[in-house]
């Protein structure tokens, strides 16, 4: 077996979890408002995008 000794980036696995983040917030939301529970996933989505935005940059 060939195995390649490459450094695996990692700074994408922040966009799932700013998603999980917003989608675990958003539960408690969603008794109240659905545009909340919307919210919350769309915000915990941007979190993780600029989370790898910054990662990425090291």
């Amino acid at each position: 077996m060939n195995e390649k000794s490459e450094i695996e980036d990692k700074s994408t696995w922040a966009i799932g979890g700013g998603l999980l983040l917003g989608l675990g917030i958003g539960f408690f939301f969603l008794q109240t408002s659905a545009l909340a529970f919307v919210g919350c996933l769309i915000g915990g989505l941007g979190l993780g995008l600029i989370l790898t935005a910054i990662i990425s940059r090291f």
